[in-house]
C-alpha cells in the first residue's frame, strides 16, 4: 500500500480510515455469529450430545467363548397392536441386518412354524412363563448356545418417530440371562435425532442446525435401523 497520501497537516489518515472500517466489519461478523449460536434450534448439532443408550445388563462383563451359536427368535410383541404388528414386518429384516452386522455369533433364524408346533406360539418376549422343555427343543433343533429374545416395545411411523426395543440373551444351557437391553428411541428428543442423522450420515455436522438429514428421522425403517444398531453396539466384547 502506498502511504505517501497525507493532509496539509503531513499526517496520513486514510489507511487509517479504512484499517478501522476493517475493524468495524470484522466485529459485526463476529457479533453476527455469536447471536445466530445463541438463536440455534435445540436439534442443534453442536450444541446437543448424541444419544448413548444406559439401560442395559450386562453378567459376565464380557461373552463366554463357549457361546458361539445364537438362536433368534421372531419378532415378538406383548398386545395385538396394529402398530406394533406393522413395525414387527417392516423391521424384522433390519433387526437380522444388525445382528449381522456385529459379527458376535453364527446367527441362525429359529422357524416360527417349528416354533408353534413345538411351544404353542409364534412369538416369544422372554418375560412370560416360558414351557419346560423351551431352551432344550432350541438346542436340540439349533444346536445352540444361546437365545436371543427380540421384543419391539413401541413403533410411531409418523413424525416424531418412535421406536422401542427389548432385547434379552439368555444361555441355552443354564438359562441364565447374560445380556439384557430396554430402550425407547424418540425422533421428538434432540440428543436422539442427532443421533440417528449421524448414524446416516457420519459426517454428519450443521453448525447452526439450519439444515438436517431428513430421511434419517422421517424413514420408520431407516430410523429403526439406527435404534437396533444403537442397542446392539451395547453387546460386550468377547
Amino acid at each position: 500500500m502506498n502511504f505517501s497520501a497525507t493532509s496539509g497537516r503531513g499526517k496520513c489518515w486514510r489507511p487509517e480510515r479504512k484499517w478501522r472500517a476493517g475493524r468495524l466489519v470484522g466485529f459485526f461478523a463476529l457479533g453476527g455469529i455469536l447471536a445466530a449460536a445463541q438463536s440455534a434450534p435445540p436439534n442443534d448439532g453442536v450444541l446437543v450430545r448424541e444419544y448413548r443408550p444406559d439401560n442395559v445388563f450386562a453378567y459376565p462383563a464380557k461373552f463366554s467363548l463357549e457361546l458361539r451359536r445364537i438362536a433368534v427368535l421372531p419378532l415378538a410383541v406383548e398386545s395385538s397392536d396394529n402398530n406394533l404388528a406393522e413395525g414387527c414386518q417392516a423391521l424384522t429384516p433390519v433387526v437380522w441386518e444388525q445382528l449381522v452386522k456385529t459379527k458376535r455369533f453364527e446367527l441362525i433364524a429359529v422357524d416360527a412354524t417349528a416354533l408353534r408346533r413345538a411351544t404353542g406360539q409364534v412369538n416369544w418376549t422372554g418375560a412370560e412363563t416360558l414351557p419346560l422343555d423351551f431352551l432344550g427343543f432350541l438346542r436340540r433343533e439349533y444346536g445352540c448356545d444361546g437365545v436371543l429374545f427380540v421384543e419391539l416395545t413401541t413403533y410411531r411411523a409418523y413424525a416424531p418417530l418412535a421406536v422401542g426395543w427389548r432385547f434379552k440373551l439368555v444361555d441355552a444351557h443354564s438359562g441364565q440371562i447374560v445380556w439384557a437391553v430396554d430402550e425407547l428411541f424418540d425422533a421428538a428428543i434432540p440428543a436422539i435425532s442427532i443421533a440417528a442423522q449421524r448414524f446416516a450420515e457420519p459426517r454428519f455436522f450443521r453448525p447452526f442446525g439450519h439444515e438436517e438429514n431428513w430421511l434419517a428421522v422421517n424413514s420408520p425403517r431407516q430410523f429403526g435401523r439406527y435404534a437396533a444398531a444403537a442397542v446392539l453396539d451395547k453387546l460386550p466384547e468377547r
